[in-house]
């Protein structure tokens, strides 16, 4: 499994990719081939705010429900409304098609203390 060099990640398998203060979010390969077939996307709202080390939304396969962590605090500014209609985009392209928000930051420091994608790949390789 590829994991893509040009972002960050959490220790609970989320990824964020900043583009200026625009930061999009999502889930990782593993984590998604963890929880296997994703049946629902619960995201916030437009418009909501998000807080880092906070639950954003929840996520729903066939395994298990899950809460999806914020790294960074700031606006919710795009939804990925596919993910209502087509959930399983998480599974089939979560560093691309299955991405799930794109939040404002003012302060992008919280990405700092993320692991690089080195890391993650080692920490992934030791499960």
């Amino acid at each position: 499994m590829a994991v893509p060099h040009d972002r960050k990640y959490t220790q609970t398998h989320e990824w964020f990719k900043p583009d200026g203060n625009l930061v999009t979010v999502g889930i990782t390969q593993f984590a998604a081939d963890e929880l296997t077939d994703v049946t629902f996307v619960d995201l916030p709202e437009v418009g909501g705010q998000v807080e880092a080390g906070s639950s954003f939304g929840e996520i729903e396969s066939v395994k298990a429900t899950s809460d999806m962590y914020c790294a960074v605090t700031g606006e919710v500014k795009e939804v990925n409304e596919r993910l209502a209609d087509e959930p399983e985009l998480v599974n089939s392209d979560p560093f691309g098609e299955g991405w799930m928000l794109k939040v404002e930051c003012s302060d992008l420091a919280s990405l700092d203390k993320l692991l690089d994608g080195p890391a993650y790949d080692e920490m992934i390789s030791d499960k």
